[in-house]
């Protein structure tokens, strides 16, 4: 990893994580697909996770096959932009650790600067086998951490699991996503105690926390002395869409501190709930996001790979509902120049 983009990370910065573009009859949406990356570079993102959960795991399905293709398209769109500042590039990691390996090389290959390593899905793993787990993947490329909410796919793991992640040589950062205060304060505990604490960056991926987590300070006695950490940024799926907006509120957020940004932590977690359907445990969080793109005309449907991604019952009159209720925070009037620029 570049220093100015190692910089970039520890600092902060605002990071999406790329849905996947996909035709009515499940082919890749080339076009589409490029388009969106350009769409996170022009909303002013610092960043983009690719091949992740928003991106649909199933991509790594034979029938499918298109994590590597997908890497590739990001890959290829940020390098012909050409951008005069740093961009990270995360790239997900997931399956068994073989699987694992193959794809964190497959990400080093094109110029992926971290791996964000999933281990939902690894249920037969003992918290010491991930560990062991990490410290392979870790050799081939740098680690970005990912605490997961079990509700999909994650699990819950201890405090002591933390303590031995942070210790890692050549993690740099870790997500938290548990959506719950208990397990994020685990996570942060454990690397406030680090000797590696000021080489981790702090990233939330709380959804229904974003703003707060944001603005919250971790204080912890070690050794008989204060130990202070923050969120550096946020890698999201809720700033896949509304971008734009989203890296004006974290600017706001990094420059000043007010009660109007707790009220606005009620408003961005509003949104989210729209999107990302807690209601139904999740199920239309894919196409939730699908449907706010589609309605800008980043995305032509909101079509998954499987049948099961979709709507949920009245999910599409809460994303009405919040749309109309919070126009401050949507950026149809950017999007819509951005894609007088960007015709396909």
């Amino acid at each position: 990893m570049q220093a100015a983009t190692e910089q970039l990370l520890y600092s902060g910065t605002v990071i999406p994580a790329h849905p996947l573009a996909i035709t009515a009859d499940k082919q890749l949406d080339e076009a589409r697909q490029r388009r969106l990356t350009r769409y996170y570079m022009a909303a002013g993102a610092g960043g983009v996770a690719v091949g992740v959960h928003t991106t649909q795991f199933e991509i790594r399905k034979p029938e499918y096959n298109l994590y590597e293709t997908v890497l590739r398209l990001a890959a290829e769109e940020i390098e012909k932009a050409k951008l005069q500042r740093p961009f990270i590039k995360v790239a997900g990691i997931c399956g068994p650790t073989d699987q694992a390996l193959r794809e964190a090389k497959l990400a080093v290959s094109y110029g992926y600067d971290l791996g964000l390593v999933s281990v939902g899905g690894l249920k037969d793993y003992s918290e010491d086998q991930l560990i062991e787990h990490v410290k392979e993947v870790a050799k081939v490329i740098p680690v970005f951490g990912f605490y997961l909410q079990p509700s999909v796919g994650g699990r819950i793991l201890s405090y002591s699991f933390w303590e031995r992640f942070a210790n890692i040589p050549n993690v740099k950062a870790i997500k938290t996503a548990p959506f719950n205060r208990y397990q994020t304060i685990d996570v942060f505990r454990a690397v406030c105690n680090s000797p590696r604490k000021d080489e981790i960056a702090m990233y939330t991926g709380n959804d229904d926390n974003i703003v707060a987590d944001l603005l919250t300070t971790y204080r912890f006695m070690v050794n008989g002395k204060p130990v202070e950490k923050r969120f550096a940024g946020g890698l999201l799926g809720h700033w896949a869409v509304w971008t734009h907006k989203a890296v004006e509120l974290y600017a706001s957020l990094k420059s000043s501190f007010g009660s109007s940004h707790l009220t606005t932590n009620i408003a961005v977690t509003d949104m989210n709930a729209a999107i990302f359907d807690p209601q139904h445990s999740f199920k239309g969080s894919i196409a939730g996001i699908h449907e706010v793109l589609r309605r800008q005309g980043l995305l032509e449907g909101i079509w998954c790979l499987e049948d099961h991604e979709k709507l949920s019952p009245g999910q599409l009159e809460e994303i009405d509902r919040v749309t109309a209720a919070y126009p401050d925070l949507v950026d149809d009037e950017f999007v819509k120049a951005f894609l007088e620029q960007n015709k396909i």
